[in-house]
Parts: C-alpha cells; structure tokens; sequence
C-alpha cells in the first residue's frame, strides 16, 4: 500500500508518495487536471490511498482522485497542527507531512457528501448570497432617501407593491436621481435571480424525503429547511443530539483544569450555514410556536434576547436530531412537555 500526501493549490498540487516505511517513493508537482493526475497515479502500480486538505477547490482533486481509484481522504486543515506549527514549511514537506499522517492513521477526517448534495448546496449558497446582495442595494436605496430627506407614505415594506409604486414617482435631484433608478433596476434584476434560485433548490430537493419532516418543524421553511437537510445530509454520521449540536456549533466552549470548569462562548469551529439557519429558525418559532416562545421569554427574563434565541436554536436543533433519525414528523401538543413538543 502507498500514501500520498496532495497538497494544493489553485494551478497545480504538489503530490509526494510513500510507501509502508515512510520512504519516499515519488513526487511531482501536478497540473489539477484528470491527464495530469491519471499519468501520476497510474506509473505507481500499486493501490494507493491518498490525503488532500479541505479548502477551496478540494471538491475538483478530492473527484479525480476517487475516479483513479484511489481511496481519497479529506482532511481538516485546522487541525494538522504537524503542518501548521512546522518550523520549516514548504509544499513538498507539507505533502510529505500529510503522507505520513495518513500512514499512521492520524489524519483528522472531514466529512464528504456527495457530489449531488455539494452541488445542491451550491445553489442554496447562491441564493443566500444573492439576499445579502439585495440587503445591500436596500440599505443603499434607503441611504439615498434619507440623505434627501424623503418622507414618504407609511408601507409595511416601502419595496412591496405600492411603496415600489411611490418610489418610482420620488424626484430628487442630481444625480441622485440618477443613482436611485439605477439601484431600482438593480433590486428588480437580483429579485428575478433569487426567484430562480428558489425554484433551482425546489427542484433539487423535490424527492429528499428529510424536507417534509423538517417543514413541520417550527422557523423552518422552505429555504432554512434545505439548508439544514444539505448540511446535515446523512443524520446517522451523529450518534446523538449533542454531536449535532456540536457540529452546528449550539454548544458553549469548555475549559476544565483544577478541578474547576468554566463555560465560554459558543465554540467556533462548527458549520457556520447549520449555526446561522437555526438562530434564524429560532427567532421565526419564537413567534409562531406557542411552546417555543414560552420557551424563549423564560430563558429571555434571566439572560436576554440573544441567548434566549441561541438556546431555542438548539432545542430546535435537537429536535431535528429526533426527526430524522426516528423519521418522524414534529408535533407540538398544547401543553408543553420536557421537550419542544412530541414526534408521531
């Protein structure tokens, strides 16, 4: 059996093989291309396992090594600390590094979906970028308006139908003017992508059958519960509630020595997507679900508003642990029990 360490880069990857010693049996630097990984690979002659770090273009190397037959592993950078805390630090020590981590099994594993899941999560990602955009223009059209002292008429959401209506007749001067039509224009166009967008994820996810459990879950709609299905993917990799927690970053930080153990912050390294659909979803339940918000008004009387929706976002994210795994839909019954509901 041979390892390989590939270390990579946006134009090429450094790739250095060893075999069962630790010996060094090639090395290369590779375009990240199939021919060029294919040639390397297959002059071998041996089955070969091989290692790549997560970062931005993993997804490319992690296929073509898997589609050589390879038995790719993929790594978290963040915790190859043999590569991070090295002295001297070059591409072929750390694909070297990462070849000898993997022979010794110590290779700190992430996790891969499938390409189908990664790309669905693409679209998703898209959209959210898409809303952060017009968040921007938004802010931006509302910037202008009172910088020229505009008032006007009371709309629940001046860029609804008729408040888009008084904002096509506003005149000020220039070039504001000028500068408001533009950002109109600009808001219709990111509207109509983020609608496509929105279909695009309604036909990805169609036939998963973990959205229609996750929709009867209260905050959890359409998008945030695409976004916890994609993220999550398979919910028997978490053996419990607190290891999804855990992944979804719901869990305070921990320092024990002495004898003494103290909390801190939520932990930061975790699924940023999962952390932010479920304080989202949380704040949305708080006021939809009559448990959840009973729920967060007595967390919110003796911590605040903040944590109240934090610990709701983990009693949500429990939830969906049992869901799942029991494939059961949420049911919540008028009188509350231990937990946010029952499941039937």
């Amino acid at each position: 059996m041979l390892y390989a360490g590939v270390d990579t880069h946006k134009k090429y990857s450094r790739v250095v093989v060893t075999d069962n010693l630790g010996n060094q049996v090639a090395r290369a630097s590779l375009a990240n291309d199939l021919d060029s990984f294919s040639n390397f690979f297959l002059k071998l002659g041996e089955s070969t396992r091989a290692v790549v770090e997560a970062g931005r273009n993993w997804g490319i190397i992690y296929d073509m090594l898997d589609e050589l037959g390879t038995e790719p592993t993929l790594a978290n950078p963040l915790k190859t600390r043999a590569i991070a805390e090295a002295k001297i630090k070059t591409d072929t020590i750390d694909a070297h590094t990462l070849a000898d981590l993997l022979r010794a099994n110590l290779i700190p594993k992430v996790y891969v979906p499938s390409k189908q899941v990664r790309a669905q999560k693409d679209l998703l990602r898209q959209r959210l970028w898409l809303v952060s955009i017009r968040t921007m223009v938004k802010s931006r059209i509302h910037h202008i308006l009172d910088r020229n002292h505009v008032a006007m008429s009371y709309h629940s959401d001046i860029f609804g139908k008729a408040g888009r209506e008084e904002l096509s007749r506003i005149d000020i001067p220039a070039p504001d003017n000028l500068l408001l039509k533009a950002h109109l224009e600009i808001l219709d166009h990111i509207q109509d992508q983020v609608g496509n967008s929105e279909q695009w994820i309604r036909d990805a996810v169609v036939d998963n059958p973990g959205m229609a459990i996750l929709r009867t879950i209260p905050g959890l709609g359409k998008v945030l519960a695409a976004l916890v299905i994609m993220e999550i993917d398979d919910i028997h990799r978490f053996s419990s509630p607190g290891k999804l927690c855990a992944y979804a970053g719901l869990v305070p930080s921990t320092y024990a020595s002495g004898g003494k153990v103290r909390h801190g912050r939520l932990i930061s390294s975790c699924n940023r997507w999962l952390r932010w659909a479920y304080v989202e979803a949380a704040w949305i339940a708080q006021r939809t679900s009559p448990y959840c918000r009973s729920y967060y008004e007595r967390i919110k009387r003796r911590k605040g508003a903040n944590s109240a929706a934090t610990a709701l976002a983990r009693r949500l994210c429990e939830i969906t642990w049992y869901c799942l795994a029991d494939k059961r839909t949420y049911e919540e019954r008028p009188t509350p029990a231990a937990f946010c509901g029952t499941w039937s």
